[in-house]
């Protein structure tokens, strides 16, 4: 069983209201999936989407950027088709700490109530997936880079 582990750190740059965008790969190891999950550079993501209820948002909101890229990914690249196990993978990934990549666990009851919102909201998202074509509409249109 694979130890999960970030590849490598996270780079990222502003990129409109909400948006980000890798400026390098970026990898994540889960010890639920047999491959790495490599995010292409130039992926745009919006991070963990928060409610805006006071309190999740409160307690939830700017936190897990890692775990939230690898997982708005999964939400979107057309080969995956496992809702279940990008929200498992999430959930795994928030509770790995790596300070020398900069990178954070989470602690367990934010990790949870994160999950369970992407449990309860994600549905829509993976079901429509608008998010797509809104963030990512080159690659919508002109195929997505393989990863293994």
């Amino acid at each position: 069983m694979t130890r999960p582990r970030f590849l490598g750190p996270l780079d990222l740059r502003l990129y409109g209201k909400g948006k980000w965008i890798t400026l390098a790969g970026f990898g994540y190891e889960s010890a639920q999936y047999l491959k790495p999950i490599i995010v292409p550079a130039e992926f745009v993501t919006d991070l963990a989407s928060v409610p805006r209820a006071p309190l999740a948002y409160l307690l939830t909101a700017e936190r897990a950027p890692a775990p939230a890229v690898v997982h708005d990914f999964l939400y979107q690249w057309p080969a995956w088709t496992d809702r279940g196990l990008a929200d498992a993978i999430f959930l795994e990934a928030a509770g790995v700490s790596q300070p020398e990549l900069g990178i954070d666990n989470e602690p367990g009851l934010i990790r949870y109530l994160m999950y369970g919102g992407l449990w309860v909201g994600g549905w829509k998202a993976w079901r429509d997936n608008k998010r797509r074509a809104a963030l990512n509409p080159i690659w919508t249109r002109e195929g997505w880079p393989e990863a293994p």
